[in-house]
């Protein structure tokens, strides 16, 4: 079986204006136009406000462009919302959909998630699915039981294999500055892959979760773990780019 490629995400959340958001996004597409061809995937998801920009910012250069959530429905009455095709104009590979800050704080079901996969795909963007235990769960013994939910939840009966990536992200892990061994990032990966049955092996699974230049190395050295979802250290273009230099190793 072909080895997976590894897969570089800095999720910006709600972080960024266009002077900072543009000169984040040009020293990034500097480093890569300077390293390439690079042997991993790299990909950086702005706030909606700052896509178009960004995507006129990157264009040319490996940095690939995502974004943290969309609609379910194509186009409609829908005030505030986005919807996949219009990510997809807008130059947009991949949609973050899942994520704990959507689950929790938007209270966000699997079934909502699995129709957010289904129009990620039909745009034809690679939908990031999230997926991780709270701290209460966790200290409780459900994190197999939690992640198998979710899982099974959030996708829906029909979808694009090629097109999927699941990140394994511990809500107690996230902004916290602890993270778990790898060893059990490597136990909840080969989870993931099993519930995702026969196509787990071809799908890349992720981990995020206080990813730091510091911890990076180990993630990426793990075989199980195909890539790193980054949040605060991907505001800072030196930080997100030592992180990424890892993925160059392995």
């Amino acid at each position: 079986m072909a080895k997976r490629r590894k897969l570089v995400v800095g999720n910006w959340k709600m972080n960024g204006r266009l002077t900072s958001g543009l000169t984040l996004a040009k020293d990034l597409a500097d480093k890569a136009l300077a390293e390439r061809p690079l042997s991993y995937d790299l990909v950086i998801c702005p706030p909606a406000s700052l896509l178009w920009p960004v995507a006129e910012t990157i264009m040319g250069s490996p940095v690939l462009l995502g974004a943290q959530d969309c609609h379910r429905a194509n186009h409609g009455a829908y005030t505030g919302d986005i919807s996949a095709g219009m990510l997809a104009d807008l130059g947009c590979r991949y949609v973050i959909l899942g994520h704990s800050e959507r689950r929790n704080g938007h209270g966000e079901t699997g079934a909502e998630v699995a129709a957010k996969v289904t129009a990620g795909h039909l745009a034809g963007l690679t939908t990031i699915v999230c997926v991780g235990e709270t701290q209460d769960q966790r200290m409780s013994g459900k994190t197999e039981e939690v992640i198998t939910e979710q899982i099974t939840s959030s996708l829906p009966d029909k979808y694009q294999v090629s097109s999927l990536v699941i990140a394994y992200e511990p809500v107690w892990a996230i902004g916290s500055g602890e993270q778990p061994e790898v060893g059990v990032v490597r136990q909840v990966n080969k989870l993931i892959r099993k519930v995702l049955g026969s196509v787990g092996e071809v799908v890349q699974v992720l981990y995020g979760g206080s990813v730091a230049p510091q911890n990076a190395e180990s993630l990426f050295a793990e075989p199980e773990i195909d890539g790193v979802l980054v949040g605060a250290a991907s505001l800072n273009s030196d930080g997100f780019w030592a992180i990424a230099e890892k993925a160059r190793l392995y």
